[in-house]
């Protein structure tokens, strides 16, 4: 039987029959300087076509040259994966016709890449999961191919395709993990897991921005199922170009319902590569999956081999710095917060700029509190991420001191921070230019509170009559009348002073 619409079963009822094998190929293009075998920059958001030259272009008798910082940058992932370092490998062409690929190759490498058998731990649920990563090597990015008219933005239906070779021939790194197996009905959440923390890594490492809107982040996701009892591994799909976190979860969620309502009618699955449709949460087919024999790999005949100096993998190791998840460990552990915090901070982005608030001077918790709170509502309200807000940690630090002080309090605070952000200057500039100062002369804070008192004697009456909770009222008509630039703390004292009653 061939594959068939068929109607769908439950996430769980799928997973009472079958076994998901997982695998990700993830790619990443590289933060160099310049392209994988020439001297074009690598700028992202160029005119189109603008950054290519006789190499990237493939024009006759042009000659690529290996990249040595392209070659360090992978050593350095692969150590960082606990990966073995070849001490000698080569690069290979694997030869395949596509539009935006100018030589109708690419150069990559094949059976001899660059670091192997390694493997990334990430943490579900509380619980530790070693992904095993089967290889790391280092290939040349293709350019991008747009195809104009039609609805679905795909060749099929398009009315014509342009190319930009700008991305022709960045440096790009491809991690593929070994099959992932044992993961049970978690094996989308660990599937987001690993791409998660292999993104942290890479900022970590300083090796890739790892934008996935960008595309210098993109994942690859091979699903199959097997009949749970059996040793033997189904047909695979391949979901192409998984450009967010979320998708990642998604597409293996979907793979995972779609495939398990073909075997349970009795229909097999077709070996093929399927595109995610972020609207829909689903994916369809593409085109049959090749097999490596299908792309002719052999030797590139126009570069030499690499063979890394064990000294200079040495150094590359000794300079690699604290890795993500000990990084997150040691700041839980200085901040004292809870797993569920920590978790929260990592998904917004905020980890590193609570961790430079903190070092700029303010409290853990105060530094956390805004970032995750009125900075990251405005990151939300505004679309952007918690790190292009026009903010830096220095200046939510001096917020922070300014709250601690008493010259703000937290409403106030917020107007400050909505000045900075607004580009009327520093925290104390805007301040000064609203005129935010807390209210803490004394004399005037008397003054203000007697005029309250005045105008709501029948509230007074019941603070002297022992409802102590009425007084609430008498301090908001105080930070009405301040526009809210009172002590509300002090301004509750006095006010039980003069009426004569103890708080």
């Amino acid at each position: 039987m061939t594959e068939t619409t068929t109607t769908p079963l439950s996430y769980d009822e799928v997973l009472d029959r079958f076994e998901p094998v997982l695998g990700v190929e993830t790619h990443i293009e590289l933060g160099t300087a310049s392209k994988m075998f020439c001297g074009c920059p690598t700028t992202f958001g160029a005119a189109p076509n603008t950054q290519v030259c006789p190499v990237c272009l493939a024009l006759p008798g042009a000659l690529p040259v290996a990249n040595e910082k392209a070659i360090e940058y992978t050593i350095r992932i692969g150590l960082a994966l606990n990966c073995t370092i070849a001490s000698w490998c080569r690069f290979a062409r694997k030869n395949y016709f596509y539009p935006d690929m100018p030589k109708n190759y690419q150069i990559s490498q094949y059976d001899e890449p660059l670091c192997t058998d390694g493997y990334l731990d990430v943490e579900v649920n509380g619980e530790v999961v070693r992904i095993g990563i089967e290889r790391v090597h280092l290939e040349e990015d293709t350019g991008k191919s747009t195809h104009v008219g039609g609805a679905t933005g795909r060749i099929h239906g398009a009315d014509y395709s342009i190319v930009d070779y700008n991305r022709a021939g960045i440096p790009l790194v491809e991690i593929v993990t070994k099959p992932i197996t044992g993961t049970d009905r978690l094996a989308p959440e660990v599937a987001r897991a690993y791409a998660t923390e292999l993104r942290d890594l890479m900022r970590a490492l300083g090796v890739s921005d790892v934008r996935m809107e960008e595309g210098s982040m993109r994942c690859d996701v091979n699903v199959s199922l097997m009949p749970r009892g059996s040793s033997e591994w189904g047909t695979r799909t391949e979901t192409k170009n998984v450009n967010s976190l979320r998708s990642v979860e998604r597409a293996v969620r979907h793979e995972i319902e779609r495939q398990g309502a073909i075997l349970a009618s009795g229909g097999r699955i077709v070996q093929e590569t399927r595109h995610f449709h972020e609207d829909t949460g689903t994916t369809t087919s593409g085109r049959s999956k090749e097999e490596a024999q299908d792309y002719r790999y052999f030797p590139e005949p126009d570069l030499v081999p690499v063979a890394p100096d064990p000294e200079w993998v040495a150094s590359i190791k000794a300079s690699l710095p604290e890795l993500p998840s000990a990084r997150r460990k040691r700041l839980q552990q200085e901040w004292g917060v809870s797993d569920f915090d920590m978790a929260a901070m990592r998904n917004a982005g905020a980890i590193d700029l609570v961790e430079a608030t903190v070092a700029a001077g303010a409290p853990p918790a105060d530094a956390r509190k805004w970032w995750m709170g009125e900075l990251a509502r405005r990151a939300n309200e505004s679309g952007r991420a918690l790190a292009d807000l026009p903010i830096t940690p220095e200046q939510v630090a001096r917020v922070c001191a300014l709250v601690a002080s008493g010259a703000l309090n937290d409403k106030l605070a917020r107007q400050v921070l909505e000045g900075v952000l607004a580009g009327e200057g520093s925290p104390d500039e805007v301040v000064a230019a609203r005129g935010l100062q807390i209210v803490s002369d004394e004399g005037e804070l008397s003054a203000l509170i007697d005029q309250v008192l005045a105008d709501n004697a029948d509230v007074v009456e019941k603070v002297r009559g022992g409802k102590i909770a009425a007084v609430g009222a008498l301090v908001g008509g105080v930070m009405k009348a301040s526009r809210g630039k009172a002590d509300a703390a002090r301004a509750r004292e006095l006010i039980l002073e003069k009426i004569g009653v103890s708080g």
